[in-house]
């Protein structure tokens, strides 16, 4: 049975705990990291039972289960879906798109987005994400039917972006590792052999002020885990609590324009042009995050018996500053935009 871990703040520390049916069962050892958990908390995780469970879920403070000592990997337009809304052909994706968040990017489930005063065009992207159980320091081929040799378990991420730096400057990596770009959580669901087998009926859904936004089963990638496992082992080290985003399906704010529109700025607009009036037309989009609006992003199985959590983000403007240990974000007014 999958087995759903929180990490939490309890008597100022960060503890690990087992959810069960609404209360936590604080773990009794102190894990410094997401890999000291998967290294040495595991077993205890697994022996956790619901008399054990002290706390109430709703009345703690919950952190990201992935610390920020792990790397964060991450695989672009992997969605067929997405691809489509992007102007491309999926049929025409001949390779898989891979490139890294900063890992300080990270943030609780429940924690404000804080959009930088320089950016206008923010987006969003529920994906799910695989969080690493063994070392992998080799060239290996991975099976599908091998995840659970690898992997532990799974948790939502969004993959905030700040599309206007990063389609004009092509940065992927600068303009998705802002600091709280990277909401995890808030469950480390353990996965087990059978488990691991379903991960394809897991239903993705993101909401913002409760409007549907994004809804689309994650069997819909077009690089699966363990392909993408294979891949990545041929390229550098993953170890244990290292987390990588699978990418997300359509329902983003950022939409190619039509092909027609595509062929004139290719062929007569310079790129700056082409940029400059691409960030125009993503100001009258509505579908950009505004400072208050809320965003929800949760991941299960349709049956209800895989469930990874719900996330919800109040996404700000300005700086995030401390009062008495909670963080929150300044609420400013957006510099010079039309909202």
């Amino acid at each position: 049975m999958a087995i759903t871990v929180v990490r939490f703040l309890h008597e100022g520390n960060a503890t690990w705990g087992v959810v069960h049916q609404g209360r936590i069962a604080p773990l009794p050892q102190r894990y410094a990291s997401t890999a000291d958990f998967i290294n040495e908390g595991m077993a205890a995780a697994q022996a956790s039972t619901p008399q054990q469970a002290l706390l109430d879920l709703e009345l703690v403070t919950l952190l990201s289960p992935i610390t920020s000592d792990r790397q964060f990997l991450c695989q672009g337009i992997n969605y067929a879906s997405h691809v489509r809304e992007s102007g491309m052909d999926p049929a025409r994706i001949g390779f898989n798109t891979l490139f890294t968040k900063a890992p300080s990017s990270l943030a609780s489930a429940h924690d404000d987005v804080v959009r930088p005063a320089h950016v206008r065009l923010l987006d969003y992207e529920i994906e799910l994400g695989l969080v690493m159980k063994r070392p992998l320091r080799a060239a290996a081929t991975i099976g599908s039917g091998e995840l659970h040799h690898w992997l532990a378990g799974v948790t939502i991420v969004n993959d905030i972006s700040a599309r206007d730096v990063q389609l004009p400057q092509g940065q992927f990596y600068k303009g998705k590792s802002y600091r709280t770009f990277g909401p995890a959580g808030p469950y480390l669901l353990l996965l087990d052999a059978a488990e691991w087998l379903r991960w394809p009926e897991l239903r993705m859904r993101l909401a913002v002020n409760g409007q549907p936004r994004q809804d689309s089963l994650c069997g819909d990638m077009l690089y699966k885990p363990h392909q993408t496992l294979t891949e990545v082992s041929g390229l550098h080290n993953l170890e244990p609590g290292d987390l990588i985003a699978t990418g997300t399906p359509a329902g983003c704010a950022a939409r190619a324009p039509g092909k027609l529109v595509m062929w004139i700025m290719k062929h007569f607009m310079s790129d700056a042009t082409k940029w400059r009036l691409f960030i125009r037309k993503g100001l009258d989009n509505p579908a950009y995050l505004r400072p208050g609006d809320v965003v929800t992003a949760a991941i299960r199985s349709d049956d209800g018996r895989l469930d990874l959590g719900e996330q919800r983000q109040n996404c700000g403007s300005g700086e995030r500053v401390s009062y008495g240990g909670r963080r929150r974000a300044v609420r400013r007014r957006p510099p010079a935009v039309r909202a």
